[in-house]
């Protein structure tokens, strides 16, 4: 879905302000599977005399029609942002350190595609990571037990995908397929180094 194989040096200054857009697809915990924009807005199409609607979801989806917990609409899946994450790099060794991105979207930071990469990466790790202020990890939700004791704390869980806003766990729990892949994301991230010496093992 975020690969872009086709996609050249003039097509992409138009689709990247979307993706690094946090009223769109960039949100505090990675990139969400659909627009957020479609919170406000829902895409409506008609086939076979029946309307169909899809709106943006942040959490589980809200019909059974794949299965209750596949959600594709809005939650935040480790798939889609690693193959996001290496397409970055690739266009980044191809086009140099003069392509730059805004990053966020209007926020004036315009940063190379490598330095893009890692802000995804930095967003998916701060899933797991313990907030300096609060102590609580966006992955284990509102779930006071899990945040506060001390034997539940540090035994993160690793989700099928994570809530669109809030970065919390949704989906099959100890789901150790796809979502590991924040290891690679934190050996191959230079600024990361501290995380490596901090995370519980």
């Amino acid at each position: 879905a975020f690969c872009f194989p086709y996609v050249d040096r003039e097509k992409l200054p138009r689709i990247l302000p979307r993706v690094f857009d946090q009223a769109e697809f960039l949100s505090d915990y990675g990139l969400r599977a659909l627009s957020k924009y479609h919170e406000g807005e829902p895409y409506t199409f008609y086939s076979n005399g029946q309307v169909h609607t899809v709106r943006y979801e942040p959490a589980e989806s809200t019909t059974s029609m794949f299965g209750g917990n596949s959600n594709w609409r809005g939650p935040i899946w480790f798939p889609l942002n690693f193959l996001m994450i290496e397409t970055l790099k690739k266009y980044h060794a191809y086009y140099g350190d003069n392509f730059k991105v805004e990053v966020p979207h209007g926020s004036r930071n315009q940063v190379t595609l490598e330095e893009a990469a890692q802000e995804i990466s930095r967003r998916l790790v701060r899933i797991f990571q313990r907030d300096e202020s609060s102590g609580r990890r966006a992955v284990l939700g509102s779930i006071d037990y899990f945040q506060t004791d001390p034997h539940s704390r540090d035994c993160v869980p690793f989700y099928e995908c994570f809530h669109g806003d809030t970065g919390a766990g949704v989906g099959a729990s100890h789901q150790t397929g796809w979502t590991s892949l924040v290891a690679s994301l934190i050996q191959s991230n230079p600024s990361m180094a501290d995380l490596k010496r901090k995370t519980p093992r």
